[in-house]
């Protein structure tokens, strides 16, 4: 599949040393990936999920990776691996960023 391919050339491209900015970016896009190998649209991932559609789509776009404040609760991640019958740690990049560092 030239979606997932694609996806997966972009995380390879990124530093083993991770940025916030980065780790966003990557959750965004396992989260894109997941969704579009279920078939299912972002509509009806965000209403299973119960969170709202903009809500989802700043997810999937990364939006929230400026404004620590829009980062997603457990309970959505939670909610999202369910919807998309994964493990949450699916969702998440890894390794983890260093969120120590300054």
């Amino acid at each position: 599949m030239k979606f997932r391919g694609l996806l997966e050339s972009m995380a390879n491209r990124i530093s083993t040393k991770l940025t916030w900015e980065k780790y966003a970016d990557v959750f965004a896009m396992n989260l894109r990936r997941i969704r579009a190998e279920r078939g299912y649209s972002q509509q009806r991932v965000a209403s299973d999920a119960a969170i709202s559609l903009p809500q989802y789509q700043r997810l999937e776009s990364a939006g929230f990776r400026s404004t620590p404040s829009l980062n997603p609760k457990i309970r959505t991640l939670i909610s999202l691996a369910e919807v998309l019958d994964v493990e949450v740690s699916d969702l998440l990049p890894k390794p983890w960023p260093d969120l120590r560092e300054k």
